[in-house]
């Protein structure tokens, strides 16, 4: 029997019960890929991140409950919080190496972590009538990133009205479909929602890597490179978001909920 250090993260947030929970694994070696999946499954969280070391780095792999993805925020936000708590005290600065996007870090920023990634700036795209029908409110714009579409909305009280019918959302050519509007409050510069279905997540509570597409989009369309973000889902999440050349810097907070051990 092999046990599993595994921790649980609430990401995005200063307070358990809001922003997005992760699992966090800490393994010495990676499991084979079927394995990885049933651990994720059985966690039915939105993400689980395996993290196994290497030198003065770590490889990070991402699961959801139906497959692994390319990248994601929350979750490496969580794993740098697991580490600097508990492993790294003294360190300033981490290096996760992911397979598909390369290097990523997360330095300390007083009370937050903040995160380097690749960004991933949104093109104008053909209308997917289908899915916009499964949202039931139509967008002003469409475009997409490397891996999501994004609909851009006239007002957040519509973002915040999106019901979408996600067996239709299912059948998107896409990792999973951002939502945004400006911000009503004056400390917000837009909200955003993120569903993917497809992947075995209808909503995501709060979602690192959209920023990397949503960052570039509101830059050019504000004139600013520093935002402060709120994705308007029930459990909610804070961002802090820079765009800095083809890189985007994405902090949060993230609190500890639970630690333990597996058994497999």
């Amino acid at each position: 029997m092999k046990k599993i250090k595994m921790f649980q993260v609430d990401a995005f947030t200063d307070h358990v019960f809001s922003g997005n929970p992760a699992a966090v694994c800490l393994l010495d070696e990676f499991l084979p890929d079927e394995i990885l999946q049933h651990i994720a499954a059985e966690n039915n969280l939105a993400e689980t991140a395996f993290v196994v070391p290497s030198g003065d780095d770590y490889h990070i792999r991402w699961f959801t409950p139906l497959t692994e993805v390319d990248l994601c925020g929350h979750a490496t936000l969580a794993s740098a919080c697991v580490l600097f708590t508990y492993f790294c005290p003294d360190a300033k600065l981490l290096v996760f190496q992911s397979q598909k996007k390369g290097a990523l870090t997360v330095a300390r920023d007083n009370n937050r972590y903040l995160m380097d990634f690749p960004a991933d700036p949104p093109q104008a795209a053909e209308w997917p009538e289908e899915l916009i029908k499964a949202m039931k409110i139509r967008p002003e714009s469409v475009f997409k990133g490397s891996s999501d579409y994004l609909f851009v909305y006239s007002s957040q009280r519509q973002v915040e009205l999106v019901a979408p019918d996600f067996r239709r959302l299912a059948k998107a050519q896409a990792r999973g479909i951002i939502i945004t509007a400006k911000g009503d409050d004056e400390d917000v510069d837009f909200v955003s929602r993120f569903f993917a279905p497809q992947v075995g997540i209808d909503e995501d509570p709060v979602t690192g890597s959209a920023h990397t597409t949503l960052t570039p989009y509101w830059s050019e369309m504000l004139s600013k490179s520093k935002f402060q973000a709120r994705q308007v889902s029930q459990r909610g999440g804070q961002l802090w978001c820079e765009i800095a050349g083809d890189r985007v810097m994405i902090s949060g907070q993230a609190r500890v909920f639970m630690a333990g051990e597996i058994y497999i």
